[in-house]
């Protein structure tokens, strides 16, 4: 692809984002958004083969700044137990500042579950890989105790799931419960390497 067909692609997915987070995925047209970048609906169709392919585009920029962000933290030489803690604090926080009380983001997100499942699940598993990553340092590292690090990521992720999930973020803010940082807390202390008896 040459850069000014990357820039076109590009600025479509600008300009489809907006249309999803101001009038919904719903109601939002591939015309609504050709019209708006004063192009033709088939030159729309050039760079992407339907509304579906938009939308996963519009989600990957958001995966892609997670899944950099967390690595980055997964990369630091510095105890897995604070690197995990970050982790987890930044998905939560980058989710909630896209999603919580965003009903028409959320909406975008409804539509990649029905339409684009393959994308979301390849998500969750680059996002599993960067957190068995820190597990397994942190047991090599004996902070943890001794587990299977893709059991225990699993784990993490589904302790965490009202935190991480998009629609679940706002869904269960009237659900009495613990705050992000009480449950990566006790996340935490579930994997702590225990003193041994002497």
């Amino acid at each position: 692809m040459s850069n000014p067909e990357r820039d076109t692609r590009q600025i479509i997915v600008d300009t489809a984002e907006r249309f999803f987070r101001d009038i919904g995925y719903q109601k939002t047209t591939v015309a609504d958004i050709a019209k708006s970048l004063r192009m033709s609906p088939a030159n729309v169709y050039r760079f992407f083969d339907s509304k579906k392919s938009i939308n996963e585009a519009v989600l990957e920029r958001y995966k892609r700044e997670q899944e950099e962000a967390i690595a980055k933290i997964a990369d630091e030489d510095r105890p897995a137990a604070e690197r995990l803690r970050d982790i987890l604090a930044a998905s939560y926080r980058l989710n909630a500042a896209r999603f919580a009380g965003h009903a028409r983001m959320q909406e975008m997100v409804c539509a990649a579950m029905e339409e684009s499942w393959d994308a979301i699940i390849a998500h969750i598993e680059r996002f599993d890989m960067v957190l068995r990553r820190v597990v397994a340092d942190g047991i090599e590292r004996g902070e943890f105790r001794p587990m299977e690090p893709a059991h225990a990521t699993g784990c993490i992720r589904t302790a965490m799931i009202r935190f991480m999930h998009p629609l679940l973020i706002t869904q269960c803010e009237c659900i009495p419960g613990p705050t992000p940082d009480e449950m990566i807390a006790f996340v935490l202390s579930a994997l702590e390497a225990k003193p041994q008896a002497r």
